[in-house]
């Protein structure tokens, strides 16, 4: 039963996610495909997986324990908050905090994960900003 919930709550969401495409204002000057076409193909995407769960749930589903569980709130916790704090702190910023946690909670060792999140987000903002010339969000720092 708890995976029909699951596969229905999916459903929902993709839904949402469709109809918030719909939204998505068009611009003179887009590509043929244009903005839409990228939330679409994910909530189409969504959308199947989600019927394929309702439609064939596990028979024996085996649910995390609450350690576990906790540490997919805490996870999804610092995505949120990377989102929060994205414009204020800036992309690099943001960025190496988010992925030093997530590298720790994979199983790095904590200076590890900070040397790791440091690259990260250096070698993410040297690819889409420098190179490539995206629009990154800026922090106090300039960068």
């Amino acid at each position: 039963m708890s995976d029909r919930i699951f596969g229905g709550f999916g459903f929902l969401l993709a839904a949402f996610y469709i109809w918030q495409a719909t939204q998505i204002e068009l611009s003179f000057i887009s590509d043929p495909f244009g903005p839409k076409a990228f939330p679409f193909m994910i909530g189409t995407v969504l959308a199947i997986s989600s019927a394929i769960i309702v439609l064939k749930p596990d028979t024996e589903p085996e649910w995390p324990t609450f350690a576990r569980l906790f540490e997919i709130g805490m996870a999804t916790a610092v995505m949120v908050a990377y989102a929060l704090f994205l414009k204020e702190y800036g992309f690099v910023a943001c960025t190496a905090v988010a992925a030093s946690y997530l590298s720790w909670r994979l199983g790095s060792s904590p200076a590890s994960a900070i040397i790791a999140g440091a690259l990260i987000a250096v070698g993410i903002y040297v690819i889409f900003h420098l190179v490539l010339g995206l629009s990154l969000a800026r922090g106090p720092w300039g960068f």
